[in-house]
């Protein structure tokens, strides 16, 4: 696999399976360790959690292009790698530590340590195809790559599983940050063959100073933030999404006024990344409740028994959670089966059997004495990377018949596209919910499956090609600015998943959830198809300009 290319690949393959293993290990049960009251958990509601989940994934997409920008004019690329992944690994294992103090540093760690890994071991692997006898093998290099992270993202709900249920949730997390350390020893061990890679890009003088950065983007949103994090009374429902809404009123402004400032030439281009950046907001924001909204579609309304022949083998490998039906204290549930909550927000407890069988039908429970055994609910986190892995040769395939026929949908088209099966795999969950009574009665996990399956469609569509527009309609002189915009809308994505899981106890009838979704994907679909002329003429007009 690695015959023909640099010595560097391995290096930063493997550093990056085994950083994206912690990555998506901590991930798969972030949402879960929040909302346990049996295990050990936080124990906090699905409204909390939400919350607090899409908040960490928010800023966890955001400091990318802080850490970029410091690794390009100050710290070098291999120092960031090795900062950004030794916060990594305290800050998973930080988590493993009881308490709310120890639980906000930890995720601040971890929050800036993607910020100074994540953007430049991807720079550092481009840099290493500089060389021309490897400049033809460079796209394979980023696919072999791209394979590693989800060989990890694959690989670690299972190691997950079994640590949190024999052992216990801080072993998990713990888990996630050997994961870490074993990637940054690789990382070290081959530091011969990155070394020449470390090429930090000359600034330029009409290149953003990093005084100037903070001056006019950064200390208006930390200041602005701190504002809305203090407002008597919640805006937009929670301290931190007052926050992070009013933090990014001067990014935001700061964007529109390139527009504004732009010279004729380049005022098409920005206006339409700018387009793009607000109408992709949707589809992060569908596609990251796989964290939330559908981990408790996962764990509550699911039907997560394991077939006989199944038992053994995931015993084996530690994939089983065993509930029984014996009386302890569990949360008390109302008819829809929400905690019921007491005057000051908190779960009510009352002595009952586990929770997975409020809408389990008696016939189905087992008998006295003995338990049930169920899929641990954060397998269902390796379905996407599987189905990236297994789809990425159809798509690509797909859209080479269609070259080759002269055929190829225009990069907004697929962008289009993309956001249009997203809606479609809102309509699955929809399907699921009218099959299983509104969650009176479990869903065949096969519904979960199905959705996954249509939305990776619908994102091996739309995320490569969001890169490739950004690079295609960017002014060169401020390329890395509207990099920060991609990554700002994937942000702002994020914490409007977090707002939308939030909603899921307040919504009685759970069709109208994922209706909300459908409807925001198809208008953002439409908005793509009803820009679709001016966009492709503006990319081939810069694209022109640029030859």
């Amino acid at each position: 696999m690695f015959k023909k290319h640099p010595k560097g690949l391995p290096v930063l393959f493997f550093t990056e399976m085994w950083e994206r293993f912690g990555f998506y290990l901590m991930l798969g049960i972030f949402f879960l360790y929040m909302i346990d009251t049996q295990t050990g958990g936080l124990g906090l509601t699905r409204t909390e959690a939400a919350d607090i989940y899409g908040t960490y994934i928010a800023l966890v997409y955001l400091t990318p292009f802080l850490g970029g920008l410091l690794a390009d004019r100050v710290l070098g690329y291999r120092r960031s790698i090795f900062l950004g992944g030794t916060l990594f690994a305290l800050g998973y294992i930080g988590l493993a530590i009881p308490g709310y103090t120890a639980f906000y540093i930890s995720l601040l760690f971890i929050i800036v340590g993607n910020g100074f890994f994540k953007p430049n071991i991807s720079t550092l692997l481009g840099n290493l195809y500089n060389d021309p006898k490897y400049k033809d093998l460079k796209d394979s290099g980023y696919n072999i790559f791209y394979m590693g992270i989800n060989i990890g993202a694959f690989i670690c709900n299972f190691i997950a599983a079994y640590l949190r249920n024999y052992y216990g949730w801080g072993y998990a997390f713990a888990a996630a940050g050997i994961g870490m350390f074993i990637g940054l020893i690789w990382f070290m061990s081959g530091q011969k063959h990155v070394k020449e890679a470390d090429i930090r890009k000359p600034t330029q003088k009409e290149d953003m100073s990093l005084p100037r950065i903070f001056s006019v983007i950064l200390l208006p949103a930390a200041i602005t933030g701190t504002i809305g994090w203090f407002i008597p009374d919640n805006l937009f429902g929670s301290d931190s999404t007052d926050a992070f809404i009013f933090a990014c009123i001067p990014i935001l402004s700061f964007y529109f006024s390139l527009w504004f400032r732009a010279s004729k030439e380049d005022k098409a281009p920005i206006g339409a990344l700018l387009s793009i950046f607000f109408v992709v907001i949707i589809f992060w924001a569908i596609f990251h409740q796989n964290g939330s909204a559908l981990t408790i579609w996962a764990e509550s309304y699911t039907d997560r028994k394991l077939p006989v022949a199944a038992e053994t083998i995931a015993g084996t490998f530690g994939l089983v959670q065993k509930v029984d039906t014996e009386n302890r204290e569990v949360p008390k549930l109302d008819s829809l089966g929400r905690a019921v909550l007491d005057d000051e927000g908190k779960i009510i407890m009352e002595l009952g059997p586990h929770p997975y069988f409020f809408n389990l039908a008696k016939d189905q429970w087992p008998e006295e004495g003995k338990d049930l055994k169920l899929l641990s609910t954060e397998i269902f986190q390796s379905i996407n990377p599987f189905f990236v892995v297994i789809l990425t040769p159809v798509v690509v395939g797909f859209f080479g018949w269609l070259r080759r026929r002269k055929k190829e949908p225009s990069t907004p088209a697929k962008i289009g596209w993309g956001l249009f099966i997203t809606a479609l795999s809102t309509l699955v969950m929809v399907g699921a919910v009218i099959y299983s009574d509104n969650g009176m009665i479990k869903s065949s996990a096969m519904w979960l499956l199905g959705s996954y399956m249509v939305i990776t469609i619908g994102e091996l569509f739309l995320s490569p090609m969001g890169l490739s527009l950004v690079s295609k309609l960017s002014p060169v002189r401020i390329t890395s600015l509207m990099m920060g915009g991609w990554f700002l809308s994937t942000s702002v994505g994020n914490k409007l998943s977090g707002v939308i899981s939030g909603l899921w106890d307040s919504i009685d009838n759970k069709i109208y959830f994922f209706l909300i979704n459908f409807s925001g994907a198809m208008i953002a679909a439409i908005a793509i198809f009803l820009m679709i002329k001016w966009l492709r003429r503006v990319v081939e007009e810069q694209q022109a300009a640029k030859s």
